[in-house]
C-alpha cells in the first residue's frame, strides 16, 4: 500500500496570504507533507486544506473576563481565552498530525493543545515578550502573558526558530533551548537594476502604516530634499487607516511624495524594481525594533535597490558589509537627511548593483534549507 503523506499542521493567526513570512514557510512545508493552514483570511496557495478564523476574533484575550485574568495574573488560564484560538481550536477538533508549526507566541497554546503528541516547531517571528511593548496597555497586560507562555511551551517544542542572531542567542539566554535563525528573506528573483536619472533619486517604501515606524520622518526628510521622490506602498493598520490619514495630510499634497495601496507580498520586488533606494529608519522602542531585519530589506536586495537605513544594528552591518547603501548615525530626520545627501547618480548605481551581485547570498535560499532540516528531522522524530 502506498504511504500516506505527512500531514501538517500551520497556524498563524495573521492575514496568512498578506504574510510573506508564513507564506513561504507553508510553501516550503507543502514540499514534504499535506498541509492544514488555520489562520484569518482566504486559504493560501499551497494549503491542502484551510481553516479560516472569522476577522472579527481577536488573537489576544481582550473580552472582560480575558482582561480581567491579565490583570490579575490568571495567566495559565488566559491562555486560550483569545476568541481566535478558541475558533481554532474549534476547527482544528479532532484531527490529528504529524507536525504542528506555531507561528508566534499566541499560537503556542493552542498547538500544543491539539498537538497530541505530534512535535511542534515554534517559529517565533521577533522577540514575543516585547512585541509591542511600547504600547503601555500591552507592556502591562499582554506583555506577561507572552512572557509566560514562552516560558511554560518553547521548552517543550521540539524546534524554535527566529529572524537573526541576536534575538536566537537572546531566546537561548532566556528560555534555555537552542534556536535556529530562519532569516525573512524572499526567494531570489531574475531581476536587474533600472537606470538612475543623474538628477534624481526615488525613494520607496512598503510595509504597514503602524505608528512607531518612523513614515513620517521619510515624508519629512523627503520634502527637505528637491531631488528626491518617495512613494510608500502602506498596508493600512488596525486603527482604522488613522495613521495612514495623518501620514498623507503630511504629505500636504506634494508632487514628490505618493501613497499607493499595498501589494502583495509576490509583486513587491518587481513593483518596487522601478525605484532607486528603498528607505527604512525606524527606531528601538522596543527589543524587535532594534535587531529589525524585516521582510522589506530583503524586497529592496530582490528589486535591486540601493539602501538607506537607520543605525539599526542588523540592517546596518548587511548594508556595510554588502556596501548596499548609507546607514544614517541617528533615527532623527537631519541625520536621515544627512545620509541621503551622501548619495549621488554614481553611489545610488553601485548600490543598485551591490544588491545584484548579492541577490543570490540575500535571499532564501539558505533559509530553505533551514526550514527542511528542521522538518525532516521533526517528521523523523515523531515517526
Amino acid at each position: 500500500m502506498p504511504v500516506s503523506a505527512p500531514r501538517i499542521l500551520c497556524i498563524s493567526l495573521s492575514p496568512l496570504t498578506r504574510d510573506a513570512r508564513v507564506l513561504r514557510q507553508i510553501d516550503a512545508l507543502a514540499r514534504h507533507g499535506e498541509v492544514t493552514t488555520v489562520g484569518y483570511g482566504p486559504a493560501p496557495a499551497a494549503a491542502t486544506e484551510h481553516l479560516q478564523v472569522e476577522d472579527s476574533l481577536n488573537s489576544l484575550p481582550r473580552t472582560p473576563l480575558g482582561v480581567l485574568k491579565l490583570a490579575t495574573r490568571r495567566l495559565h488560564s488566559a491562555e486560550l481565552d483569545a476568541p481566535g484560538l478558541r475558533r481554532g481550536l474549534e476547527l482544528v477538533g479532532d484531527r490529528t498530525f504529524d507536525l504542528v508549526v506555531a507561528n508566534d507566541a499566541r499560537s503556542l497554546p493552542l498547538a500544543h493543545r491539539v498537538a497530541r503528541g505530534a512535535p511542534v516547531w515554534a517559529d517565533m517571528h521577533e522577540w514575543a515578550a516585547e512585541e509591542f511593548s511600547h504600547v503601555r496597555t500591552w507592556r502591562l497586560l499582554v506583555g506577561p502573558l507572552m512572557e509566560h507562555v514562552c516560558r511554560e511551551y518553547l521548552p517543550r517544542s521540539a524546534a524554535v526558530t527566529t529572524v537573526c542572531e541576536p534575538l536566537a542567542d537572546r531566546y537561548t539566554e532566556h528560555y534555555g533551548v537552542p534556536c535556529e535563525v530562519i532569516r525573512n528573506a524572499g526567494p531570489w528573483r531574475d531581476l536587474a537594476p533600472t537606470p538612475v536619472a543623474d538628477d534624481r533619486i526615488r525613494l520607496v517604501h512598503s510595509g504597514a502604516a503602524i505608528r512607531g515606524r518612523n513614515l513620517e520622518m521619510l515624508i519629512e526628510a523627503t520634502l527637505e530634499l528637491p531631488q528626491c521622490t518617495l512613494d510608500l506602498y502602506l498596508v493600512p493598520a488596525a486603527d482604522g487607516g488613522r495613521y495612514l490619514a495623518e501620514l498623507e495630510r503630511l504629505a500636504g499634497g506634494s508632487d514628490r511624495i505618493t501613497i499607493h495601496d499595498p501589494v502583495a507580498p509576490a509583486d513587491l520586488p518587481a513593483t518596487l524594481n522601478a525605484y532607486d533606494v528603498g528607505a527604512f529608519c525606524m527606531p528601538p522602542i522596543n527589543v524587535n525594533a532594534e535587531y529589525a531585519l524585516p521582510n522589506k530589506f530583503f524586497d529592496f536586495v530582490q528589486a535591486r535597490l540601493a539602501h538607506a537605513v537607520g543605525p539599526a544594528p542588523e540592517m546596518a552591518r548587511l548594508v556595510r558589509h554588502y556596501d548596499l547603501g548609507v546607514v544614517s548615525t541617528d533615527f532623527d530626520k537631519d541625520s536621515f537627511v544627512t545620509a541621503l545627501k551622501g548619495l549621488d547618480a554614481a553611489s545610488v548605481r553601485a548600490g543598485k548593483q551591490a544588491s545584484h551581485e548579492h541577490a543570490h547570498d540575500l535571499s532564501s535560499e539558505r533559509d530553505v534549507l533551514v526550514v527542511d532540516g528542521i522538518v525532516e528531522r521533526l517528521l523523523s522524530s515523531g515517526s
